[in-house]
Order: structure tokens, then sequence, then C-alpha cells
């Protein structure tokens, strides 16, 4: 039941969560919200909104380390398996700008993130410094934005809703009936993972860094095959650095706020330090050996591949000893 209840979660979590997006992206554009806007905030949070909503749920039902878990572990996933597995498939070009900006902001962040674990646990206060830095940067974004210039958290999906929008009535219908979904269905997803971590003695953190993970990514991966089919590679980096920040930042900030975490040691010496390398690895491979190449290629992606299969045999492995 428990196996049932994480697949059943997984799919209606990615379903309802491209349903609320879309709902909300037209009731906004009714509503005469710009399309700068919908495209930075509504866009961006949607893809981010299974990671939030699952670490939400977790951390009010006292499960911290599935939603501590459930934001590196996404991030990692992001990074390693979804790059990775993209630039095998093509090459990803990278824009001057990801390097000058994106990633070093990431870079930034995430060392943030990392000074908080050093005490071991993840106070509301932190939870809200994290949410308070998440608002800095959207407001930033949204500044540049206006000025003219492209924003790292802004996709190209809220072309086609604006192009083809759906009535204000059904719009409506779909941002409820996504948004209800969306916090039933991780309800279902928490209560399948904690349950099988109990029943085979392993942490929630574990869980929440493999399956879950891999699960509330579905829609970056989606959208990064997505991108590689419309040959719009340089998508690919600003939505999975978009997602990095919404998760270090907005999804770990929340669930700290709701119910102050604590950390586990390895997670700052295994995930956070996994976490942090793989976003400098980007920054490298960007620059490559002999400057500035504008190429992710398929020797890079498939050394973050092997990454990832190490790191989560790795975990599996821990599983496994327990």
């Amino acid at each position: 039941m428990a196996i049932g209840a994480i697949i059943a979660g997984l799919v209606l979590l990615v379903w309802s969560a491209d349903k609320f997006v879309e709902g909300a992206a037209a009731t906004a554009k009714h509503l005469g919200m710009p399309t700068l806007l919908i495209g930075m905030v509504i866009i961006g949070f949607g893809t981010s909104a299974p990671e939030l909503a699952v670490s939400a749920m977790a951390a009010s039902d006292g499960n911290p380390g599935l939603a501590l878990g459930n934001g590196y572990g996404s991030n990692i996933t992001n990074i390693a398996l979804i790059v990775g597995l993209t630039a095998i498939i093509a090459p990803i070009a990278v824009h001057s700008q990801v390097i000058r900006k994106e990633l070093p902001l990431l870079l930034v962040l995430t060392l943030i993130a990392g000074a908080q674990l050093l005490d071991g646990e993840l106070s509301r206060l932190d939870g809200w410094v994290l949410l308070g830095v998440f608002a800095a940067v959207m407001g930033w974004s949204i500044y540049q934005g206006y000025q003219g210039k492209e924003d790292p958290l802004a996709g190209d999906t809220e072309t086609e809703m604006i192009a083809h929008p759906m009535p204000l009535k059904s719009a409506i219908i779909w941002l409820v009936v996504g948004l209800v979904l969306l916090i039933v269905s991780s309800r279902i997803l928490v209560w399948g993972a904690v349950t099988i971590a109990q029943s085979l003695g392993i942490s929630d953190l574990i869980i929440g860094l493999t399956i879950v993970a891999i699960g509330t990514s579905l829609p970056e991966l989606a959208s990064a095959l997505a991108a590689v089919k419309k040959n719009e590679h340089d998508l690919i980096l600003g939505n999975i650095l978009g997602s990095g920040i919404f998760n270090t930042l907005a999804v770990v900030g929340l669930a700290a706020a709701i119910e102050p975490l604590s950390v586990a040691p390895e997670v700052l010496y295994r995930d956070w330090t996994l976490m942090f390398g793989l976003t400098l690895a980007l920054l490298v491979m960007g620059f490559g050996l002999t400057g500035w190449r504008k190429l992710i290629s398929r020797v890079d992606g498939a050394l973050l591949l092997l990454v990832y299969v190490g790191y989560t045999g790795y975990l599996f492995s821990t599983m496994a000893a327990s």
C-alpha cells in the first residue's frame, strides 16, 4: 500500500502541479498581470510546486529529514541526473550570462544554506532568513526583467499559455482543483515515503534524497527533454538553476519556518558538499580548461551522470546496511 501511495502520489503530484500552473497563469493573465511576472513568479513557482508541497507537508508532519532531503536531493538530481542525461542526448549551450550571474548566484546561496547547517539545525529564524533572501532575489529578478534584461527564473512556458489562454471560469476551476490535488497528493506521497522508511528501518532523509527527490524533479526533467526536442538547449540550464534557487531558498526555508529541522552531520559533509560541488562543476564546465567555450559536452554529461549513479548507489548501500 505504501509503495502504491508513492507511485500514485507522484503521478498525481506532477499532474496537479501542471494544472495548477496552467490555471494560475491563465487567471493572472485575465486579471491583467504582466506577462513578465507570470513567467518569473507563477511559472517559476510552478516548476518547484511539488518540492514546496512535499517539504511543507513533511515538516508539518514532523519529518524534517524528508523535507530537507527533498530540497537538497532535488538540486542534486536536477544537476547530476537531468543536466547529465540531457547533455548526453545533445550538448547544452551555455550563455555568458549564466556564467557571469546565475551560477555564481546559486553558488553564493548554497554557501549561505551551508553556513546555516553548521550548528546542526535549521531554526525558524533560519527559515525566515532563507525566505527573505528568496524574496530579495525574486524582487531583483523582476526589477531586471522590467529593465529589459533576461532573467534566470523566467522560462518560455508562459508563451504558449498566453498565446492560447483558457476562459476565466476554466482557469479558476483548474487553479482550485490543481491546488487541492497538489496538497492531497503531497500528503499521500509523504505518508507512503515515511511508512516505507519506518518499515525498512531507514531514515526519511535517505527516502527524501532518492525516491521523493526524483519524483518531484519530474517537471524539470520533462521541461529539459521538451527543450531538447525544440533545439532550445540554452533554456535547460536556466530552468535548472531557477529551480535550484527555489529549492535552496523557498523549499527548505518554508519547511524550516513551519517546523525547525534537526540536521544530521552527513547532510553537511555528504549531501550539501555534493550539491555545492555539482554547482561549481557546472561553472567549470562552462569555462572549460582553455577558457570560455559555451558548451556542456556529452563527456561532461557522462561525468555528471556517473556522479549521480555513484551517489545514489552509495545511499542505497547505506539503506541496505541499515
